[in-house]
């Protein structure tokens, strides 16, 4: 039993060292074969770390697929000299990928991945801002503590209610107490927005009138029914100057509509 043990630690050690040879030779010569042989030692960790992911109805296959993507970007980033043993280094980067796949197949729509990314830091930074803050963080406080613009932040809070697909047995509340009706009573019905659509189209030229706080303000006030004093928290102005603005906005859209 002693001999195997010890048997057994010199082939690991062996292992070890013909890796660290391969990565070292692989970082000089970038050959796609050492490359290959690279993933072929390593599979075994793909295979490890997608099982923690099955049951949650994607095929264990497809799992092992993407990891391996992430197992080849961590050879390709992989440097020996750092003194890191390659599966530690590998293991967050195919976790990574394997959790970015769920993620992307969440999404009902294709969304771009940069308002993705964006979408979940917004959410991140909604939690933490209201710990350090005190209170609900507004627009312009996430615009600031992520380094983007209030438009921007808006679009990804908005973008976040196309991440999972509602069934068609859904039931829509009912107005009274007869039986609820689901969506799929209202497949193929006909669309009464037709009738307002080339209003749509002609307030939605006209926007490009107001000014960017112009048109968080019109969109916030009557898209999403916020009321003035709660515009203004969210934009750290006062509720008179977000009247005036919003009556300034206003006057633009009639004026470019012709509108009395």
């Amino acid at each position: 039993m002693r001999s195997n043990a010890r048997a057994d630690g010199l082939d690991e050690r062996f292992d070890r060292e013909r890796t660290r040879k391969d990565f070292i030779a692989y970082a000089k010569t970038l050959d796609p074969k050492l490359r290959e042989a690279l993933v072929v030692a390593h599979l075994n960790l793909v295979r490890f770390l997608a099982v923690r992911f099955a049951n949650r109805g994607e095929s264990i296959d497809d799992l092992i697929q993407v990891g391996t993507v992430g197992l080849i970007k961590a050879i390709d980033r992989f440097d020996v000299e750092r003194g890191v043993e390659f599966t530690t280094y590998a293991t967050p980067t195919i976790i990574g990928e394997i959790k970015r796949y769920f993620r992307d197949k969440g999404w009902a729509v294709k969304v771009p991945r940069r308002l993705q990314e964006l979408n979940l830091a917004v959410n991140r930074a909604v939690e933490n801002l209201a710990v350090s803050l005190g209170r609900a963080a507004t627009v312009s406080d996430l615009a600031q503590a992520l380094g983007t613009t209030d438009e921007e932040i808006i679009e990804a809070q908005e973008l976040g209610q196309a991440y999972n697909l509602l069934s068609l047995d859904s039931e829509v509340a009912p107005d009274s107490d007869a039986k609820a009706a689901t969506l799929l009573d209202y497949v193929g019905a006909a669309d009464s927005e037709l009738d307002v659509l080339e209003n749509k189209a002609n307030l939605a030229a006209a926007f490009h009138v107001l000014d960017r706080r112009e048109r968080i303000i019109v969109y916030l006030r009557f898209y999403e029914n916020v009321s003035q004093t709660e515009i203004a928290k969210r934009l750290s102005v006062s509720q008179m100057h977000v009247s005036r603005l919003q009556a300034r906005a206003l006057a633009k859209l009639k004026a470019f509509l012709k509108v009395d």
